[in-house]
């Protein structure tokens, strides 16, 4: 089932702009505001000049037909011809094939785009950039409630889960439960997403039609002919002192159970690549990459396209990734249907951006919230396999929280 609105044939402009304010600092409002953001550099916007909203087992190639037919419809004038620039669609994709969650693609009326040095306008339908500023307030009278899954219950079910798999049932699953938290008055994205940022700058600070997060893994990038995704599986927090940090990623780089469910979701991505790329380079070891809160054993996989799929195909192909879902993808889909009782919306999705030249940028919606209104509802997941602790699991996906927590709550910032 979809519903798109807004594909009548458009004028689209690009134009260089002399670098001014921050990314971020250029959204007017909270209220459709659309980021991809890392370390300064990304895209932001706002206003709707075409939405599909799309659902079912096939919503990938639905929506990447969408958008041909879309972009090719469209007027482009676009004076740098670098990707991200000219009509650029946004999406966040549902988790599952089937559940009531519909995933959506955004195309922007406004859009400011920084790529280092380079920074750039485009506009859709001759809609203005002058917009009114609005201010930013921090959410007043923040409290949380348990959601859907309580800590309790997520503990019974990695507990069931490490049993099944112990019998040989699958290799991994990945469980998640969710949090919610509810303020006075509507939650302002930007607040949020500049928490996020000055947070988590190694992070991609994302928000699509109201999921807004800051996720350390890139699912798939495609520049012209060159693939890449950076594959994390496997986590550790964060020590007291930088000694403290580095025995703990000496002991990531040895646990065996964090390198076996590392291992899985490399295997995952490279298969799932390998019909689309050829000289596909993947790393025989994993390196530790270092956040605020956590550490995780990362991998950059990359590769040359053979078959011209764009961004958004790629991403199809490669949801879920063992990172998400499990080993192997069906009986561990399964399985967590019959131990997570929730519906995941777009969390763990596909969330990012593809152009008309198909190039873009997909993560993984992780370390994320979707706002509504006052009320903002949080995802945490862990990877369990055979070796897996529950209370450790428990400790792990509160620990995943923190980052919306904190943003939230306007912690450091």
């Amino acid at each position: 089932m979809s519903t798109a609105v807004g594909i009548a044939p458009t004028r689209v402009r690009t134009a260089p702009l002399v670098a001014g304010d921050s990314l971020l600092d250029r959204l007017p409002t909270s209220t459709g505001a659309i980021s991809w953001v890392r370390r300064g550099n990304g895209l932001v916007g706002w206003g709707e000049a075409a939405r599909l909203e799309v659902s079912g087992p096939d919503r990938f190639t639905r929506a990447a037909e969408w958008w041909r037919q879309v972009a090719a419809g469209w007027s482009v004038e676009d004076e740098l011809g670098l990707p991200g620039c000219g009509p650029v669609a946004f999406g966040s994709f549902a988790f599952d094939d089937d559940g009531p969650t519909r995933s959506v693609l955004v195309v922007p009326e406004v859009l400011f785009g920084r790529r280092g040095d380079t920074t750039w306008l485009t506009t859709v339908g001759g809609r203005s950039a002058t917009s009114v500023l609005h201010g930013i307030k921090s959410p007043r009278g923040l409290r949380y409630s348990g959601g859907t899954i309580s800590v309790t219950a997520f503990r019974q079910a990695v507990e069931a889960a490490v049993s099944r798999i112990r019998s040989g049932a699958l290799d991994k699953v990945v469980l998640a439960h969710d949090l919610v938290a509810r303020a006075d008055d509507d939650i302002d994205t930007r607040f949020v997403l500049r928490g996020l940022a000055d947070r988590y700058p190694d992070c991609w600070t994302f928000a699509v039609d109201g999921l807004v997060g800051a996720t350390p893994e890139l699912l798939v990038r495609r520049s012209g002919d060159q693939v890449l995704s950076r594959v994390l599986a496997g986590t550790a927090a964060r020590g007291a002192d930088a000694a403290d940090d580095q025995s703990l990623r000496a002991g990531l780089l040895r646990s065996a159970k964090d390198l076996e469910e590392h291992r899985y979701a490399v295997e995952s991505v490279t298969s799932l690549l390998t019909p689309h790329c050829a000289d596909l380079s993947v790393p025989t070891t994993p390196y530790v990459l270092e956040l605020p809160n956590v550490c995780h054993l990362a991998s950059d996989v990359t590769g040359r396209l053979r078959d011209g799929a764009d961004a958004l195909e790629l991403a199809g192909a490669l949801h879920p990734t063992a990172a998400v879902g499990g080993t192997p993808t069906g009986a561990a889909m399964r399985l967590r249907r019959d131990l997570e009782p929730m519906d995941r919306g777009r969390y763990a999705g596909p969330v990012g951006w593809v152009d008309a030249h198909g190039d873009g940028e997909w993560g993984i919606a992780l370390r994320c919230a979707q706002l509504d209104g006052p009320s903002a509802r949080l995802f945490a997941g862990c990877g369990i396999v055979a070796d897996s602790d529950p209370d450790a699991e428990v400790l792990e996906a509160q620990t995943k929280f923190v980052p919306m927590r904190d943003a939230l709550e306007g912690v450091g910032g």
